[in-house]
This record gives structure tokens, sequence and C-alpha cells, in this order.
């Protein structure tokens, strides 16, 4: 099969594509045949070494997947060969097959695109965990999501949205800030590329400008100089959540969580699934449930096939995706 390759450190112009054997499907495995590849911000850390996790070389990138059930191994019963899957597997995905464990195999609707199954899971997952068990969210309250046109951020629209939450959507761009107008943000506001200590007051202002005062529920999937400014428009006891840093890891004062008695909660949805995974099966039909009902839809902004794999991790890495990013298999 072919297979792009991470087999030394760095960033995406060190991939290869090379032929490399189909992998094995042992007991509780599901062998897939891979229709489509999700694009995530931890494809980009591991191969450069960042992620908390890092997968012995060579590996192929690629968490989540969509495709055809190939095989399956011993006691697995709940999906058989030509079965149309999703798959969480962590690495491996940006190959023509790749094996996933069995409890994160699911069966997808038969209306359900490839590309689509392949751009639901780890988005709408990570975002409906933040915003259902760990942001405690209340019909009326005020959502500011920052990075809100990248695939975390766009799912954290929509379900926020589907929650009775008023939703503000943060972005670098008036164009990015009107595609999350159009998936249902109430509000939008651009905020400069860098912020020095001036950019953050103004920042921190223009918050609370445009929510009538202040939010309750902070998504922050941007991190770095942004997070600080944010803290501080916060209402009484609201809830900061940590959900990813491309702009770097943030440093917060907590002085801050004194005065507004606010929390500051981390999300780590992997970890939270491994660790609860009757919570994670609700929370999937829940989702499914949406999609059915048309109130969420991922948005994949661009495809890529195989052998350019690089370039659509690039292209979350300069932060241009509105949406997802998807590698497609022939």
């Amino acid at each position: 099969m072919k297979a792009v390759l991470s087999k030394e450190v760095g960033g995406p112009e060190a991939l290869v594509i090379e032929d490399a054997p189909i992998p094995e499907c042992g007991k509780g495995q599901v062998l897939v045949e891979v229709k489509a590849c999700g694009v995530n911000f931890p494809d980009s850390l591991m191969i450069q070494d960042l992620y908390q996790f890092k997968p012995p070389r060579p590996f192929s990138p690629g968490g989540e997947i969509a495709g055809l059930v190939k095989e399956v191994g011993e006691g697995v019963s709940h999906v058989k060969p030509g079965d149309r899957v999703l798959a969480s597997i962590g690495t491996g995905g940006m190959a023509e097959y790749a094996v996933a464990a069995q409890h994160s195999v699911m069966p997808i609707p038969d209306d359900m695109p490839f590309e689509e199954a392949a751009a639901f899971m780890m988005t709408y997952g990570t975002s409906y965990y933040a915003l259902k068990d760990r942001a405690d969210p209340k019909p009326g309250e005020k959502l500011l999501v920052l990075g809100a046109a990248g695939g975390v951020g766009i799912a954290a629209v929509e379900l926020g949205k589907a929650m009775g939450l008023e939703v503000i959507a943060a972005c670098s761009t008036q164009e990015k800030v009107d595609f999350c107008l159009s998936k249902g943000a109430d509000k939008g506001l651009v905020y400069a590329r860098e912020l020095d200590r001036d950019g953050q007051k103004g920042f921190s202002n223009d918050i609370k400008e445009i929510s009538g005062g202040g939010v309750d529920i902070i998504y922050d999937a941007v991190g770095g100089a942004y997070a600080e400014p944010a803290v501080r428009a916060m209402n009484w006891e609201g809830r900061f959540l940590v959900i990813g840093f491309p702009a770097g890891i943030p440093k917060l004062p907590l002085n801050l969580t004194l005065l507004k008695s606010c929390d500051i909660r981390g999300v780590f949805w992997g970890a939270a699934v491994a660790r609860d995974p009757e919570a994670h099966k609700k929370n999937v039909a829940d989702l499914f449930k949406l999609y059915s009902e048309g109130k969420v839809r991922p948005h994949v902004s661009n495809t890529y096939k195989l052998d350019k794999s690089a370039d659509a991790i690039r292209e979350l890495m300069d932060r241009k995706a509105q949406g997802k990013v998807v590698v497609v298999i022939d």
C-alpha cells in the first residue's frame, strides 16, 4: 500500500510517500480501507516531536479516518467487511489501509460522505465534550470562540447554537468571521495576527463591547497572547476552556481567577474517552442525532490527494483553513 511517512523530525516538507506493508488485523482490531483522513493540529505537532505523545518512527500521521471495513479480528462483532465506518486511531491514517481498535470504530449513515465522516469525530467530539461536560452551559449564556473558523472552532459555533448559547466568533480575518456567521454565530470579532500589550487591552475591550459587558464561556483554541485579554473580558463565575495552543502556550495571571471567581478548565477529549467510554458513547449518539437533524455538519474547506498530504498539514499550520481539511484516497 501507499503511505505518507514521518521518518525524521521536521515539518510537512520532511514527509515522504512510500510503499509500506498493509497492517495486520489482530484480536479486537478492524482493518479499514481508508477513503478519507481528517487533518488535525496534532498531526503537525507529532511530525515535529512537539506533541505529548511521540509515536515511534516511521509512522503515518492522521488520527481520524473513514472508509470501508476490509477485515475484522477475533472478537469483533459490531462491524463486518464492507461496512462504512469512521475511526479514531491516533496515527496511521494517511495511508491506503489502517488498523483501528474495535472500540473506536463506528458505523456511519449511508448518506454521510466519507469526507464528512473523516472530519466529524475529533472536532465535534472535542467541542461537544468541552461545552457539554466541561462548560456547564446554560441557555442564553454568552460563548466566545477563539479561532472559530478552524475545525474544532466551527464545531463549537454550531454546537453552541444548538445548546441555546449566544455565540461570538473571534477570528483573524473578516472572511473567517463571515464564514462563522454563515454557520450560525450571532456576532463576530476580528483580532490582530499578533498582539502586543496595547493590542491585548484593545482586544479585551472589543470583547466586552460586542458582548455587552462580558462573556460567560470562553472556548480557547488559539492560546498565546489571546488568552489573557479574553479572561479579562469574562463575567463573574465564567468558565475558560483550554483547547489548544497554535499561537503558543499562554501564561495567565491567576489573580484574574480570584477577581472574577472564574474557572480555568482543561479539555483533554482523548483521555476522557479512554477514562469513560460509556459517557463517550452517549455523546456520540447525541452528535449523530444532531447530524441527522441538520444542526451540525462538517464543513470540509479543502481536500488533498494522498501524495499532497504535506500541503494539507501545511494549510493547517499556516492557519488558513476554514473548517476542516481532509486527505482523500482513491
